[in-house]
């Protein structure tokens, strides 16, 4: 009798504790869901009013349509967005006035949640002075970024005299400015912020180092510019972009090594999430890649996650 009250008394505790550990688990999962999140780098495209020459590229046919609000509403519906940057998406240098006007008017709306923007501009250009303080008064313009490593792009290129000057005219205008530039180019990137110390640059995608790379001189070099721009008061990182590089049967432990590497030098005040949306469709779903990130960093604190979330791209970008 003793022993059979025993087992049963075994058994309640051991089923109390279960429910209480599924309870503890789903307590955390719900709390997840629930952190806000600010995505700092929101693409969409209208291909009837912007040309983005890059669309005609065959690794990219997938995306080859527009991606507007509406969608992406639809593709954040389960993962509590509640502001956005909008992103520029590399469009004509023609066209780069008529996306600047467009997300200007997305972010005077109240159905969306876009409040800010990053344009599209070209710091080596001699138009880029009158263009960029066109802009620069307008609250919801933050920063301004150009693709580094696009073919035209010549390596160097933002050390040359007329786009250090122009980089340097952002720091004056209260702007930042993205690099979204090659791995082993991220050295440049530490040498043009030096240069430019009123500047705040933003890392993208993680310095875009593969994660599928098997380019050890390469991945040393990777290493040692974002070791060089964690340095910079000045630098922070942005941690995205780099799922499009992973097999298409990727895992979150795939990504960790890059993103954690990043997050580790940057540290928990340096580093925030960004969707790249919806670029990262090409691998991944908005809520497949959050997820991922939530997965990467699970046995971080929690004042850690909500910082890379939300509090940090906050603060960088001075959103209300």
């Amino acid at each position: 009798m003793t022993l059979d009250m025993n087992r049963r008394d075994f058994m309640k505790t051991a089923s109390a504790a279960t429910a209480a550990g599924l309870l503890a688990v789903n307590s955390v999962e719900a709390a997840d869901k629930l952190v806000p999140i600010v995505d700092p780098h929101q693409h969409l495209w209208d291909l009837k009013l912007l040309k983005l020459p890059w669309l005609s590229g065959d690794n990219v046919q997938s995306i080859n349509r527009d991606f507007l609000m509406k969608d992406y509403l639809e593709a954040t519906k389960n993962v509590n967005v509640v502001k956005t940057v909008f992103m520029e998406v590399n469009v004509e240098e023609s066209y780069q006035e008529k996306e600047a006007d467009w997300v200007i008017e997305m972010c005077k709306a109240d159905d969306n949640p876009m409040a800010g923007a990053v344009i599209g501009g070209y710091p080596h250009s001699d138009k880029f002075p009158d263009y960029v303080k066109k802009y620069a008064k307008n609250d919801y313009i933050k920063g301004i970024r150009t693709v580094l490593h696009d073919p035209d792009r010549k390596k160097g290129l933002c050390l040359e005299p007329k786009f250090v000057e122009n980089i340097q005219l952002l720091g004056e205008l209260g702007l930042s400015f993205d690099l979204c530039m090659r791995p082993d180019e991220l050295l440049d990137g530490v040498k043009l912020a030096e240069k430019c110390p009123k500047t705040r640059f933003v890392v993208d995608h993680c310095g875009n180092m593969s994660v599928t790379s098997k380019d050890k001189k390469l991945r040393k070099k990777w290493r040692q510019g974002i070791k060089a721009a964690a340095g910079m008061e000045n630098m922070v990182c942005k941690i995205s972009g780099i799922i499009v590089t992973a097999d298409k049967d990727w895992k979150a432990s795939d990504l960790a090594t890059n993103m954690s590497f990043c997050m580790d030098k940057f540290g928990e005040d340096r580093a925030y999430f960004a969707g790249d949306w919806p670029v990262c469709r090409l691998k991944a779903t908005f809520e497949q890649w959050v997820n991922a990130l939530k997965e990467i960093t699970k046995d971080k604190s929690p004042g850690f996650r909500r910082k890379l979330f939300h509090d940090n791209a906050v603060k960088f970008y001075g959103l209300s």
